[in-house]
């Protein structure tokens, strides 16, 4: 069974000039056979670290490593049962795609008959099988990234590595291949470990999520579950794009009152912030649940706020609008025809129903 597993796992490195500095802090975590799982989160997080710790390529410092029964700790990587594919192709430009996709097996010393097979099969799935006997440099970008692919799909490993694989492809070719690579995972039922700093990619693939900040787990989750109930601030922000909106806050009397409005609680929200009454929050809305006044017949007036706008941003299906908040700049993304200017007194929309709150000392959610 390919099944991956942390326990208490932390990586250390010795820097000369900074001393000691831990990259991954005692993680836990199971990703189940056959999942899509995604490791997400900003440079220097740990995520990368964590999939060469899997893949062999780094040794933890502490904790344990398993891939399906097995504890690999000081196991050598050839011998994990892995395949990985990196942000670089890695092609060999002197030999064709299909001795590119055979050479790890012929250096494994299989049969004629089982690499034929196997390179066949791999170039039917990922659509390469009329470019066989091109080389690399004639291939586009989007083409060696399926070589690439291929070279890890013959090896029919337990588990697949990849860390961030779509980085060197532009942003047609990017979403392109996050559809293949989803149909790709279908196909071979296999497990599946990727490495992204990009979030859009992350919850488009991911079954589920792990989302890092510096050497920490921070949440992992669905997608939905990711984007909806947030651990804290920094998950909040990090997914969804747009980023969340965070509004500074006091709750006062069954009302959540900011600089430009207050707003009637719910009865649910009201129990759950008992606590914090009289004290500050940290209030947080998507953008899509702030609309203009024009396009919002299905929401409460009571719960509208005024603010000038400062920037408009024409996305074509959506327009986005910032305008302040106090210190903070808010984002709402509005339908194409809501009228706005720039500098205008423009009246919104809080939909309260989707309002979370954060304690604004520790960043947590305030669980309600």
């Amino acid at each position: 069974m390919a099944r991956v597993e942390f326990k208490n796992v932390v990586k250390e490195y010795v820097d000369p000039k900074r001393g000691n500095f831990t990259a991954v802090t005692g993680s836990d975590f199971v990703i189940h056979d056959k999942e899509f799982v995604v490791f997400v989160g900003p440079s220097g997080c740990g995520k990368s670290t964590s999939l060469r710790m899997m893949a062999g390529l780094e040794q933890q410092s502490s904790g344990d490593i398993m891939i399906g029964d097995r504890i690999v700790n000081d196991m050598h990587p050839k011998d994990r049962d892995i395949a990985m594919v990196f942000q670089d192709y890695a092609l060999y430009p002197h030999m064709t795609i299909k001795e590119n996709l055979s050479f790890g097996l012929k250096n494994l010393k299989r049969p004629k008959e089982e690499i034929a097979a196997k390179v066949n099969n791999a170039a039917s799935i990922l659509g390469l099988t009329d470019m066989l006997d091109r080389k690399p440099r004639e291939l586009s970008g989007g083409q060696r990234q399926r070589v690439a692919l291929g070279r890890a799909i013959v090896r029919d490993p337990q588990v697949f590595l990849f860390d961030e694989p779509l980085s060197n492809l532009d942003a047609k070719l990017r979403i392109q291949m996050r559809v293949e690579l989803a149909e790709l995972h279908k196909r071979l039922g296999a497990t599946i470990v990727y490495v992204t700093h990009d979030q859009v990619e992350a919850m488009t693939l991911g079954e589920r999520i792990v989302v890092m900040n510096k050497g920490t787990i921070q949440q992992i989750a669905s997608p939905t579950e990711l984007y909806n109930r947030p651990n804290n601030m920094f998950v909040a922000g990090f997914i969804g794009s747009p980023a969340m909106n965070f509004i500074d806050a006091r709750i006062e009397g069954g009302k959540v009152v900011t600089e430009a409005a207050s707003f009637q609680l719910t009865d649910v929200m009201a129990a759950g912030l008992k606590a914090y009454e009289g004290k500050e929050v940290v209030m947080g809305i998507r953008p899509e649940h702030i609309y203009g006044e024009d396009f919002a017949h299905t929401v409460s007036k009571e719960h509208t706020l005024s603010a000038q706008v400062q920037v408009i941003e024409n996305l074509g299906a959506e327009n986005l609008i910032y305008f302040r908040i106090g210190k903070r700049m808010v984002t709402a993304r509005v339908n194409p025809e809501t009228e706005a200017r720039l500098g205008q007194l423009k009246t919104f929309i809080i939909d309260r129903n989707r309002l979370v709150f954060f304690d604004p000392a520790t960043e947590e959610r305030i669980s309600i």
